[in-house]
């Protein structure tokens, strides 16, 4: 694999990298404070006004390949998602936050075309976003087969019912429409078919957000996670995806992108703590020395970014091998990489709160909220114990 960027790939990372430096970053305090002053579940006023400049540049669903995007390949996408990655809420000034990257995926794949018109063409425009609802609270829904939530059939009508949490984008006000798994016929005997994906609008009768799922405190408004229950709820038989008894298929298809794409940002989250740590360091002074000439912060500094470039090139392989071989050819290198970068900004952020003290563990430096951030990818899209499992027994299958 060729390890350098194509001339288009570093003409977008730097254009990328000036839109963050000219305007995500000075705009962070401006943000935080629109966000207290106008409810946190109201999107503050600045992040539109970045959205109209990053459309206007031509820094645009830079994660979709295909005519609806950009036209770039995982591997060409990797290191602009990781500059993105760097402020948390970032991604979304370029329409390339999660869930809504997933779920424009997912309707531009297996979306019929009045779907499409309806719900993709919104999202690309980023005039609405959407929520993904997998997870439920009364099952281990690290294995899906599990999901109890029932999608049934009755007459020319789909009804819901079923508890869902953990609901990216629930909270959002401007969430309009939810892609919902469930079982549409839970007494087929392949277990991989009894589950189908369904387009369901917010605003449809019988959708309640119980609450917000904060983690460790931190409550991601204005985007958020909710938990969800649906009672009763109607659809149109047209809003099914793909068909009934399709959901694994199109779990598949949804959550290697969007795994790789939350590796991709964590390597860009990493690269900023580190560089928040080695400031800090290098201004502070204990026991008669600076802090960055202490042996232990020299030894953190360099395991950090030792282990930032392996995630990196780990990354940049699953990326490559998913792009000439598909996602499902790529299936071990998409698990490595989703235990490894979590785990590795885990460690990561972790050095850089000890190397600030008592100021880490507020959030005058977002690491607080970032550390809680990277805690939770090591469990949802898969926990890690998962992709161990499936990394094994792709090594034991070479043994056969």
């Amino acid at each position: 694999m060729d390890f350098d960027h194509s001339p288009k790939v570093k003409e977008l990372q730097a254009r990328v990298q000036h839109f963050m430096d000219r305007h995500v970053q000075p705009s962070e305090q401006r943000y935080q404070q629109e966000l207290r002053a106008n409810g946190q579940w109201q999107t503050p006023p600045v992040l539109e006004d970045l959205k109209a400049q990053a459309k206007l540049e031509g820094l645009w669903n830079l994660f979709l390949p295909g005519a609806h995007g950009a036209g770039l390949t995982n591997l060409e996408y990797a290191p602009l998602c990781e500059i993105m990655g760097r402020v948390e809420w970032a991604p979304e000034a370029f329409n390339c936050s999660a869930p809504d990257t997933g779920n424009m995926e997912t309707i531009e794949r297996y979306g019929s075309a009045a779907q499409k018109k309806q719900w993709l063409e919104p999202l690309l425009d980023g005039s609405i976003r959407s929520c993904f609802a997998m997870t439920e609270p009364a099952v281990a829904s690290s294995d899906a087969t599990n999901i109890e939530c029932r999608i049934e059939r009755r007459g020319g009508r789909y009804v819901i019912n079923g508890r869902k949490w953990w609901s990216s984008g629930a909270l959002n006000p401007r969430c309009k429409v939810f892609i919902v798994m469930g079982k549409t016929d839970p007494k087929t005997p392949d277990r991989y078919r009894q589950q189908s994906m369904i387009l369901v609008p917010r605003e449809a009768k019988g959708i309640t957000v119980v609450r917000s799922l904060p983690v460790f405190g931190f409550d991601d408004a204005p985007h958020g996670h909710g938990e969800v229950v649906f009672d009763n709820v109607e659809v149109p038989l047209e809003n099914i995806l793909l068909g009934e008894g399709r959901g694994f298929e199109i779990a598949q298809g949804r959550l290697g992108p969007g795994r790789i794409h939350h590796c991709m940002r964590a390597i860009g989250q990493a690269e900023a703590a580190l560089e928040k740590m080695c400031r800090r360091v290098k201004s502070r002074t204990a026991f008669g020395r600076a802090l960055g000439e202490q042996t232990v912060t020299l030894e953190r500094i360099a395991e950090a970014r030792i282990a930032i470039e392996q995630a990196r090139l780990l990354v940049l392989k699953a990326a490559d091998k998913m792009d000439k071989v598909g996602n499902k050819e790529a299936l071990a290198e998409i698990a490595m990489i989703k235990v490894a970068a979590p785990n590795m900004l885990c460690r990561v952020i972790d050095y850089a709160i000890q190397a600030h003290g008592g100021a880490g563990v507020t959030e005058d430096f977002g690491l607080g909220s970032a550390f809680a951030s990277a805690r939770a990818m090591r469990i949802f899209d898969g926990p890690d114990e998962v992709h161990r499992n499936q990394i094994g027994r792709i090594e034991l299958r070479r043994y056969n």
